[in-house]
């Protein structure tokens, strides 16, 4: 078994998972490469892993390791050089109005509530429409690197986003977002667009947005954020 070089002169191992039922193709199985311990994951390591296709589920930094599938592709998008389309851009003058609050991972009950909505909504049955409050604690508000919890409300104080997101060295990682489901508004597109916009502002080169798997339809909105660059064979690589 190959492992990557570790990132830093700290000592990193990586284990590979037991094999487990792919969530993206159903048909397929998969393995995980976890780094560890954890606890010497800090934000610099962190951040050449993610450069190296990882990416963060609580406390667990992980990427693809399956025996015969390679589907899942690293994506990230070009913040500098970035023009929203028009329907992009229409999705951002509809929710213009959305006052943002750049958190510390913290519990909140109404953040909660928001998480059960959406998942019974967008992903019934998949499991995580079952997560209680500890399962939902340890997947978004658990972590040994900077991030953050990005609250989005309408003026009159109605929670409508909710997003998770890891501060890098080169951009941010978008760990995770969640909306209001019964919102026909592209909620989950104008999440994105704010991260462009902050990481445009903030001189950083890199939005990451996890991995896109080509027969996914639930995946096909990451490749709109043109120009981005694909992890493939160990390379970044232009796509458009």
């Amino acid at each position: 078994m190959n492992y990557p070089k570790a990132p830093s002169p700290q000592t990193l191992q990586f284990y590979s998972t037991a094999s487990y039922r792919c969530s993206y193709l159903p048909e397929q199985q998969a393995r995980s490469l976890v780094a560890a311990p954890a606890h010497l994951i800090n934000d610099t390591v962190y951040s050449k892993l993610v450069q190296q296709g990882f990416r963060r589920s609580g406390t667990f930094t992980y990427r693809p390791y399956c025996d015969q599938c390679r589907a899942c592709l690293p994506l990230r998008c070009d913040t500098l050089h970035f023009q929203p389309d028009r329907t992009q851009r229409r999705v951002k003058k509809r929710h213009g109005d959305l006052i943002v609050q750049d958190l510390p991972l913290h519990w909140n009950a109404e953040h909660y509530e928001l998480y059960r909505r959406y998942q019974a909504s967008r992903h019934p049955g998949a499991g995580m429409d079952e997560d209680d409050q500890s399962q939902y604690a340890q997947f978004l508000l658990a972590s040994h690197v900077t991030s953050r919890l990005l609250e989005f409300r309408e003026p009159d104080g109605t929670l409508k986003i909710v997003a998770v997101i890891d501060v890098l060295q080169d951009g941010l990682s978008a760990v995770y977002t969640f909306f209001d489901p019964d919102d026909t508004g592209s909620l989950g597109t104008y999440a994105v667009l704010w991260q462009l916009d902050y990481c445009r502002q903030q001189s950083l080169p890199w939005l990451y947005l996890g991995y896109w798997i080509e027969e996914s339809r639930k995946m096909a909105y990451k490749t709109r954020f043109r120009p981005y660059q694909l992890l493939m064979k160990g390379r970044w690589e232009w796509l458009a």
